[in-house]
């Protein structure tokens, strides 16, 4: 579901990466992938955060940096079960989205 976090699956990823924010919308559910972006652990992070770009996003108590550049599609199947759902955060998420794409 749009917005949903999933801890991350891939072993060679999920040390630097230990959460995907799926970021798809529902309307799009049955062709069998997902759009996510990976969230880094804040401290963890070494890129340069650009507020906009790539937003702070709680995420169990700790907040992590959505690494919007990164992006990427992967099988639903890849997907363990969400940890949260960051709704509440729609607005940062999509400005962050709308800027990577758009240019605005």
């Amino acid at each position: 579901m749009q917005f949903d976090v999933y801890e991350n699956k891939n072993a060679s990823t999920k040390r630097r990466f230990p959460y995907l924010l799926d970021v798809q919308a529902e309307l799009l559910d049955s062709i069998g992938t997902r759009v996510v972006v990976p969230l880094a652990v804040e401290t963890e992070s070494k890129e340069i955060i650009l507020s906009q770009l790539m937003p702070v996003l709680p995420v169990q108590g700790q907040n992590h940096v959505a690494v919007t550049p990164q992006l990427a599609g992967i099988p639903v199947r890849e997907l363990s079960s969400q940890v949260e759902n960051l709704s509440n955060f729609r607005t940062e998420i999509l400005a962050a989205l709308d800027l990577l794409i758009t240019g605005v």
